[in-house]
């Protein structure tokens, strides 16, 4: 895994308060969130290398809240005019609170979100196939990505905790029937190798195909919410 150390220049990250860089493709730094009726929550925000956002709260002590996503983190403070957690999420620099965006904290969360690099010759988007396993049997059962209804039904399956075999939107199935081999398993349908275990391009971050503003899960919020912002 890269070393957070390459992740930003010492320019970027001047006189920014509370920055580390951390040895296992990640930094932290502090940040926070007002809000007019309860103050500054503040929390440690860590920046991954593959774009991933994650928020510790540190508000009151003893705060359970971990691994939130920004606007998690933002709804969690209290913030009023929340949905914009890219301005109400700041860090402090030099003495001032200063919002997310006009830092070079986002970068690589914003090269995630705009990443074209996953697509085809053809153009067309590409997302790997995906198991989802029966909580009856324990068996996977294979997910075809190909277009946005298809994406739909793996997002559903894959939130329902008593998801079954014979819940299969593609063909009836029960737990009778033989899972696929794992041998089988690791084709799944990467333009760039036959096996590949994930790369760019097969692996999506969030786009309009996988991500639905009808759903009420907190992936599809962020991601339409990060789209108007």
């Amino acid at each position: 895994m890269a070393d957070g150390t390459m992740m930003f220049s010492e320019e970027e990250v001047k006189e920014m308060c509370g920055f580390k860089f951390c040895g296992d493709g990640h930094v932290e730094v502090t940040c926070g969130c007002t809000s007019y009726c309860y103050g500054d929550a503040v929390g440690i925000l860590k920046v991954f290398i593959n774009g991933d956002l994650e928020i510790t709260c540190d508000c009151t002590p003893g705060c359970q809240e971990d691994k939130l996503t920004p606007a998690a983190f933002e709804k969690h403070s209290g913030r009023e005019t929340a949905r914009k957690w890219k301005n109400n999420i700041w860090v402090i620099v030099d003495g001032d609170k200063v919002p997310l965006y006009k830092t070079a904290l986002l970068k690589y969360y914003n090269q995630a979100l705009t990443k074209t690099s996953n697509k085809s010759q053809s153009g067309q988007l590409v997302h790997r196939d995906e198991f989802v396993k029966c909580t009856k049997c324990d068996k996977l059962r294979r997910f075809h990505l190909h277009t946005s209804e298809e994406c739909r039904l793996y997002h559903d399956a894959s939130r329902d905790n008593d998801w079954k075999c014979s819940d299969m939107p593609y063909e009836k199935i029960t737990c009778d029937d033989e899972e696929e081999r794992a041998s089988r398993r690791v084709y799944r349908g990467c333009s760039r190798a036959s096996t590949c275990t994930g790369c760019t391009s097969c692996v999506c971050f969030g786009c309009a195909t996988c991500r639905f503003s009808d759903c009420g899960c907190q992936t599809c919020t962020d991601f339409t919410s990060n789209a108007k912002a």
